[in-house]
C-alpha cells in the first residue's frame, strides 16, 4: 500500500519516492515547484510561450535526470539550475550565439570602478534585496526588473531572488564569482535607484557624492 502524500512529506522523501518508481511522487513535485519555475522562466524570458516551453523542459529534464540526482544541493535549486540553462538557451539563440558562453556575449570584464554612481539618492529603510521578499513591492519590482540590462538581471534572478549562492550563480550562468558579485552589485545599485523615486522618501534626499566600494 502506498504512503499517502501530504503537504508536510518533505522534498527529499518525495525525491526518493520518485527515485524508486513512484509517479505520484514526481507529480507532486512538479506541483510543489512548477510556479516558482515558471516565475523565474518568466522574469528571464518575459514571454509566456517561452516561459511555458522552460518550465515544460525543466521537469522532463528533471524526470530524466532524476537517477543523477544526488542531494548535493535542494532539489528546488537543482530545478532552478535546469530552468536557468533552458532559458539561457534560449537567450543565446536569441542573440545567435549558440556556441559562445553567457559570460563572452555579455561583456568579458568588469570591476567595482567601473560601477556608475546613481543619479537619484534618497534615504530608505530596505534594499531592493530585500524588497523582494515583500509581496506589496513585488510588482514594482518586476516593472524595474524588465527595464535591466539582462546581464544584471539574470544575476539578481538567481542570486537574490532565488537564494542561490554567488558560486551557484557563477556555475548556471557560466561566469566567474568576481563578475557575479559585480553585477550583483550594479544590479542593487540600480534597481535602488529606481525604486527610490517611489518608495523614497523626497523630503530626505540627499547630494550625490563620492562613491567607495569595500
Amino acid at each position: 500500500m502506498a504512503i499517502p502524500i501530504s503537504p508536510e512529506t518533505t522534498d527529499a522523501e518525495l525525491v526518493r519516492r520518485a527515485q524508486a518508481g513512484e509517479l505520484e511522487a514526481f507529480e507532486a513535485l512538479t506541483s510543489r515547484h512548477e510556479q516558482r519555475i515558471y516565475a523565474l522562466a518568466m522574469r528571464m524570458l518575459r514571454q509566456e510561450h517561452d516561459a511555458e516551453d522552460v518550465t515544460q523542459q525543466t521537469f522532463l529534464g528533471a524526470l530524466e535526470n532524476l537517477d543523477g540526482f544526488r542531494g548535493e544541493a535542494s532539489f528546488s535549486t537543482w530545478l532552478l539550475r535546469i530552468a536557468s540553462h533552458a532559458a539561457l538557451k534560449i537567450i543565446r539563440k536569441r542573440k545567435g550565439l549558440n556556441t559562445v558562453s553567457l559570460e563572452e556575449a555579455m561583456e568579458n570584464s568588469e570591476n567595482f570602478n567601473s560601477i556608475p554612481h546613481p543619479e537619484f539618492i534618497a534615504d530608505w529603510r530596505q534594499s531592493p534585496e530585500l524588497l523582494v521578499q515583500q509581496n506589496e513591492v513585488r510588482r514594482l519590482l518586476d516593472e524595474a526588473l524588465t527595464r535591466l540590462d539582462e546581464k544584471y538581471r539574470l544575476v539578481f534572478l538567481l542570486r537574490d531572488v532565488e537564494g542561490l549562492s554567488v558560486r551557484e550563480t557563477a556555475n548556471t550562468l557560466d561566469l566567474s564569482e568576481a563578475n557575479v558579485k559585480v553585477r550583483l552589485l550594479r544590479a542593487r545599485l540600480q534597481l535602488r535607484e529606481q525604486l527610490t523615486r517611489t518608495l523614497g522618501d523626497p523630503a530626505r534626499r540627499i547630494e550625490r557624492g563620492p562613491h567607495h566600494h569595500e
